[in-house]
This record gives structure tokens, sequence and C-alpha cells, in this order.
């Protein structure tokens, strides 16, 4: 399942993902820091959402309360819940 997050309070502006299951198959960033946020989809790929969210939710960014990765916490979170309920 694709799915398409607007991120809320971050440099990047979305976030594309595709699980299948639980299951991260592909990240994609739009905007935001590139060298990391090329990085992230890399390390979450094949991970379970709740892993994901265990490891980067909550991280926050400099003075933000959020953060790229803890964006992608909560999109992938979404992305689940929307297919659950598909």
């Amino acid at each position: 399942m694709s799915y398409t997050y607007k991120t809320k309070g971050t440099c990047s502006t979305q976030i594309e993902v595709e699980l299948d299951g639980e299951i991260v198959k592909n990240v994609k960033f739009t905007g935001g820091c590139d060298g990391n946020l090329k990085a992230i989809p890399r390390l979450v790929q094949g991970m379970t959402v709740d892993e994901v969210e265990r490891r980067i939710g909550g991280i926050h960014c400099g003075f933000k309360n959020t953060s790229c990765g803890d964006q992608l916490a909560k999109a992938l979170r979404e992305a689940y819940n929307a297919q659950s309920n598909a």
C-alpha cells in the first residue's frame, strides 16, 4: 500500500511510504536535509511500523517538537491504520 503524508513542523514537506502489511517497503522524503533523508529510508526498510516508532518516534530536531524521523513514525502509523481500515 502506498501512502502520502504531509509533514508538520519539519523542513521536509511530505513523505511517501509503501507498506506490505506492517513491513516498511519504501520511503521517500520531499525536501529537507538531503543526506539524512536518503539515509533514513535505507535504515528503516524491512522494519515493522512498531519498530520504527520505537526507535525514532519522539525525536526532536533542535528547538522543534518533532523531526523528520518522528514525522516518519507518524506517517507509517497513519498509513498502517488506513491500510487496516480499508
